[in-house]
């Protein structure tokens, strides 16, 4: 018998002795970071409404209780039997059973009125029907992109089931090693903007924090050491990801390729934008004529294996390590990763990508956590003069130029991310719009932003509270403002340009391909139009060569170029990332200081200069790593 099977008696005997008897335990396992409890009375265990809690206490896990499926009602009749003890107000919008988990997921357009206070509604449908309700949000936007994921997972539940079976068995073995040590590995990222990977390793465990491309190239990190999968896929315990960006998420299907099966620990949106962003890179990849570092089936591998947690859960992802999410402010479910190393051995935080302020979209990144010794931390606007613009300033400049381009009759053309920058500058222009502050106009939404938006609105619950209340009412929601038209081809783009003044909001940032292209070749010789770079343009970008002064553009299929009339302008100050000064207060406030900081995610001299700076005016031990460097803590 295997440590864990072990282990799983032992477990059994406690929950035999704290669960009354008339209550049928008929399986414990691990799922993932769960402890799955399955019972034939989910019934009676739903009305000892302090049951789970003090089993959670008693055996310190996550717990999960799930009926046999032989017990539960036919789910024609526990329809009738939901609807009935959920009030109106919640408007479900679906239901769907599932026998083998005997879940039922609830689609509503308020699941905290079928939650019920302190949980009260779910407890009475569980004991009315024995299914076990999990909520979901109707969201104001549908959205393909959550619809396909959840889709793929309902499809794919036995196979997945075996995977968290597989992982949980991985997680709650028990120790091989007597040492103690904690390195991390640089994998990419260092000196450099782009293909963030980072290996945190233990004597026990080896944890992959984000995989990510370069923008504009080829360039992968180095996965092929023997400290990530040069020694063999399955040497890797866990992926965690910060975000969906592509620089830090672009290259994990690319695991699956080298035999990786293992879990994904992110957010929910970021499992969600994981499949959206990746789809359309190998979309793009592809049209270009570029052979894709993967398929379409990676990515599918990729959302089958990823197990979402919320901000502020403490999660065994190892035998030796927690993880904690906590809120970055920098993109939907973006995430400062929080690792507990041992038994008090030591801790590790990652930022991710931060920004230390409130947005328009987001609160501002926490910086407060039970301890950490090292910081892992972005200098993307590290330099000692990357201050940006006030965001009030920003805001002010680029409405100014929607007034002179639309006094023109010219078109604004905004490059930008179709994930977070993209619903910043919807919510700024439709604000202006309904006070006034700018003409009423067409807000033209190109590429995937308004599949974007609309997984921005089925997660709520990740923005501001002021925004969410909005997006709660449907007649307040801005996103559902009459200005924004989705845009769909060149062909429309061709009779748009000809058309009356408009904004343009198109993918991507920097440049390199996409919608923003075909703006450009219909727009480009127009000298009444605006061109307004938004944020960092990484080199060797067609972004960075405009803000260069560039003014014959290559744009198209064939090679040709066209030339730049437009009127360019740089508005700084809508960065999702904290400019220096973000980031050096993000370290000062934080609580508790940590001992030392990896500078990384950064051109040369942006790593350096902050490094320095920490250094100096805080009294850090501070590192601007190179690639392939490893640091040992313990």
């Amino acid at each position: 018998m295997s440590t864990v099977d072990k282990q799983l008696e032992t477990v059994r005997e406690t929950i035999d002795e704290v669960v009354p008897r008339e209550i049928t335990i008929s399986d414990v396992t691990y799922e993932g970071p769960e402890l799955v409890i399955y019972t034939r009375d989910p019934k009676q265990f739903a009305r000892n409404g302090d049951l789970v809690r003090r089993l959670a206490s008693e055996l310190r896990k996550r717990i999960s209780v799930r009926p046999d499926p032989d017990v539960l009602t036919p789910p024609s009749r526990a329809e009738e039997a939901i609807r009935k003890a959920v009030p109106d107000e919640a408007e479900i919008s679906e239901l769907d059973f599932h026998a083998d988990t005997g879940e039922v997921l609830i689609k509503a357009t308020k699941p905290g009125v079928v939650i019920g206070q302190s949980g009260e509604t779910l407890r009475k449908i569980t004991q009315r029907v024995g299914w076990t309700p999990e909520v979901v949000r109707t969201p104001p936007i549908e959205s393909a992109t959550v619809q396909n994921v959840r889709n793929l997972l309902q499809q794919e539940r036995d196979e997945r089931r075996d995977v968290l079976e597989r992982v949980g068995r991985q997680i709650h073995r028990e120790p091989m090693s007597d040492d103690e040590y904690v390195r991390i590995t640089m994998l990419g990222g260092c000196r450099e903007v782009g293909r963030n990977a980072f290996i945190l390793s233990t004597p026990e465990s080896r944890v992959l924090v984000d995989c990510g491309d370069v923008p504009g190239s080829d360039e992968q990190p180095y996965l092929e050491i023997p400290e990530a999968f040069g020694a063999g896929a399955n040497g890797i315990d866990a992926v965690v990801l910060t975000h969906a960006h592509l620089d830090h998420s672009g290259l994990v299907p690319l695991l699956f390729e080298y035999g990786y099966d293992g879990p994904i620990y992110c957010t929910e949106p970021t499992r969600d934008l994981l499949g959206l962003l990746t789809l359309d890179a190998l979309d793009a990849t592809t049209g270009e004529g570029h052979a894709p570092p993967y398929d379409s089936e990676r990515v599918r591998d990729a959302i089958k294996h990823t197990i979402t947690l919320e901000y502020g859960d403490v999660t065994d992802i190892a035998p030796d390590i927690k993880l904690t999410l906590h809120d970055a402010g920098h993109a939907l479910g973006s995430a400062v990763t929080h690792f507990h190393i041992g038994d008090g051995l030591y801790n590790v935080a990652f930022s991710g990508d931060i920004h230390y302020d409130d947005t328009r979209l987001f609160e501002g990144a926490t910086n407060e956590f039970p301890r950490v010794e090292t910081l892992v931390l972005e200098s993307t606007y590290g330099g000692r003069n990357d201050y940006q613009t006030d965001r009030e300033d920003a805001e002010r400049k680029l409405l100014d130029l929607v007034r002179e381009t639309h006094d023109r009759d010219g078109t604004v053309v905004v490059p930008s991310p179709a994930v977070g920058r993209s619903q910043e500058l919807m919510l700024v222009l439709e604000a202006a719009m309904r006070a006034g502050d700018i003409p009423e106009m067409p807000i033209y939404l190109d590429g995937m932003i308004w599949e974007a938006t609309a997984v921005h609105t089925t997660y709520p619950e990740f923005l501001r509270e002021d925004l969410r209340d909005r997006i709660f009412d449907e007649a307040d929601n801005p996103f559902l403002a009459d200005a924004f038209e989705p845009v769909d081809g060149d062909a429309d783009r061709a009779a748009l340009a000809d058309d009356e003044p408009g904004i343009v909001l198109a993918p991507d940032g920097m440049v390199t391909g996409g919608p923003v292209h075909s703006w450009l070749e219909h727009l480009a010789g127009d000298a009444d139009s605006t061109l307004a770079m938004l944020g960092y343009q990484a080199s060797g970008t067609l972004g960075r060569r405009i803000r260069n002064g560039w003014d014959d553009l290559p744009i198209g299929d064939g090679g040709e170029t066209v030339s730049l009339d437009m009127r360019v302008e740089t508005v700084e100050g809508f960065s999702g990332h904290a400019d220096r000064q973000g980031l050096e207060n993000f370290v000062r406030t934080m609580n508790p200081s940590p001992e030392k900081v990896l500078c990384v995610h950064g051109d040369e001299s942006a790593t350096q200069d902050l490094s320095s700076a920490l250094y100096h005016d805080h009294n850090l031990r501070t590192f601007a790593p190179k690639n392939l460097e490893t640091f040992r803590f313990v």
